[in-house]
């Protein structure tokens, strides 16, 4: 899951609304934890970050460190615009894998914010959610989820509780609570997520194919594969129509519903979708991309489970 559930839901102050992917979503595959079964396949959290070439990261860096050496001089330490390209900073570290790079500087965007913008302000809440899946990457379950929780109480009380930002929030602490196992206490925030998604967005908006993606991802976890089916194959029919039909998303969407039939022994159902996620992936993303050798390991997978040693 969008990953972090197809995706992991990370939120910039520039772009307030991502999902999920998270769609924390962003991760690639399923999380290994006491109780959580871990498919053959490899399920995808989508948080619609997988496309980034590196480059591009290490592109964006030095920019993202000028503008906070500039918006320091000129406003002060302690601005909210500093706090702003803290965060932004610390984001693209921890997309590139410096955690440690990350921590201090989310830290301080939220030391910041607490002084400015004071305890219960909505970018508070952003930043909190921020820190927290970094902390959630690390493993660090019992850190992150007070952090997740208050930017909720945060989100909930500043916005309300139809927000879509709520939704983000909502869905961030039930992928944590997916991870850990608990799929009963993440199941109602799944359900809340779609809830919001359907008043707040509309029914065709990509978030709320996020949210569906994640929903299946859980009932599948706990075996319910006839409930997860549905919501799988809507959130591909609006990403298909909101992105287009070579958007990864689609792809991801594509992979995690191929991965349920095979689990359920439908390989003739499965082995095509696995195969048009590949070709969209190849497309969008590159053949050398990590994405792309999952997804061929996946269908490996498939073939050599019918037999087909030779196609695999």
């Amino acid at each position: 899951m969008i990953k972090r559930s197809l995706f992991t839901n990370v939120r910039i102050l520039s772009m307030r609304a991502r999902s999920a992917q998270s769609t924390r979503t962003s991760r690639q595959g399923s999380t290994t934890s006491p109780g959580c079964w871990r498919p053959r396949w490899v399920l995808e959290l989508a948080d619609g970050t997988d496309g980034v070439p590196q480059g591009l990261y290490e592109q964006a860096k030095p920019l993202y460190e000028r503008s906070l050496e500039i918006r320091k001089k000129a406003l002060g330490e302690d601005h909210p615009a500093v706090a702003t390209a803290l965060n932004n900073l610390a984001e693209l570290l921890r997309a590139q894998g410096d955690y440690a790079g990350a921590k201090p500087l989310y830290e301080r965007a939220i030391e910041i914010g607490e002084k400015t913008l004071g305890p219960n302000h909505p970018n508070l809440a952003i930043r909190l959610n921020n820190l927290a899946g970094l902390l959630e990457a690390q493993g660090l379950y019992t850190q992150a989820k007070p952090l997740y929780e208050r930017a909720i109480e945060i989100d909930e009380k500043a916005l309300g509780p139809d927000h879509p930002d709520l939704a983000t929030a909502l869905n961030n602490l039930a992928e944590l609570l997916r991870a850990q196992g608990k799929y009963e206490d993440a199941m109602p925030l799944r359900k809340r997520c779609i809830e919001i998604g359907e008043k707040a967005l509309g029914p065709e908006h990509p978030d709320l194919a996020v949210w569906l993606n994640n929903l299946a991802e859980l009932l599948r976890a706990q075996g319910d594969y006839a409930g997860a089916k549905p919501h799988y194959e809507r959130a591909i029919k609006i990403w298909e129509a909101a992105l287009g039909k070579d958007h990864p998303n689609v792809a991801s969407g594509l992979n995690n519903l191929a991965g349920l039939l095979e689990s359920q022994g439908d390989y003739a159902g499965a082995k095509p979708l696995f195969e048009r996620a590949i070709a969209i992936g190849e497309k969008a993303l590159g053949k050398d991309h990590p994405t792309i050798a999952i997804r061929l390991n996946n269908l490996a997978l498939l073939l050599s489970a019918q037999g087909d040693y030779a196609g695999a």
